[in-house]
């Protein structure tokens, strides 16, 4: 048979199968032969509990998502995402101009460059929090040798993409705009950075204490991005004015 392309949800050992295609449409799912249990016991479960045990952040659902699924809708999450954080920090600047009583600064913040600063703002620390982690684990691949699957990019960028759907939260959080916005912000960007370490341990079988420190490693790469690039708002407009 070919090669092994599916893993065990419970163990992580590879496996060549999910289930076994019997006459008359019985299927019968595979056991693994290093734990003894369903290779991955998600086939016969709805989406909906597949994807509530992803929001839980359960091991053997982030296995049955990468590995064990066909599933590459990682770039169009990843614009999406983007969009959403590109509009809550444009929300944030109409606000300020809004509160500050000055006609011409909401007209200056209520033009459409303003939000596709703010998305290629996203973008650049999504990509400087990708990098980080990369570099992170580029250095410390020594330590994944004995044991450990090899490094696949592809992989594990797919797998970050996908482990940042938590920012979806971020459209309800502006809408249902409260006094606790602050708090609901920090909340979705601990969940989200939660999934992106639980996203890195599944793919490279990695201990916690490994991811954890990935993530914090992108998370710093990220934050000198942003201090960067802090007053790019203000001085965006003045130099398309002077283009």
């Amino acid at each position: 048979m070919g090669e092994s392309v599916f893993r065990c949800v419970e163990c992580n050992r590879d496996a060549l199968e999910l289930h076994r295609d019997y006459s008359n449409g019985i299927l019968k799912i595979t056991i693994c032969d290093s734990c003894q249990k369903p290779v991955d016991k998600y086939i016969e479960y709805d989406p909906v509990i597949i994807l509530i045990d992803a929001i839980l952040c359960k091991t053997q659902a982030f296995r049955h998502i990468l590995f064990n699924t066909s599933l590459n809708i990682h770039w169009k999450l990843c614009v999406f995402c983007l969009l959403c954080e590109a509009y809550l920090r444009w929300s944030v600047l109409h606000q300020g101009s809004e509160q500050s009583g000055d006609p011409a600064d909401i007209i200056r913040y209520t033009k459409e460059w303003d939000f596709y600063g703010m998305f290629g703002l996203a973008a650049l620390e999504l990509v400087a929090f990708c990098s980080g982690v990369f570099c992170f684990l580029w250095l410390s691949v020594g330590l994944l040798s004995s044991g450990a699957p090899p490094l696949d990019p592809w992989q594990l960028l797919r797998a970050l993409l996908l482990s940042c759907y938590g920012k979806v939260l971020l459209i309800p959080a502006v809408i249902w705009e409260h006094d606790y916005s602050p708090l609901c912000l920090g909340l979705i960007k601990l969940f989200v950075l939660t999934s992106n370490s639980q996203a890195i341990r599944v793919v490279l079988n990695s201990s916690r204490r490994l991811s954890l420190v990935a993530v914090c490693a992108g998370l710093l790469s990220e934050t000198c991005m942003a201090l960067a690039f802090q007053k790019l708002p203000q001085n965006l407009p003045d130099l398309l004015t002077f283009w």
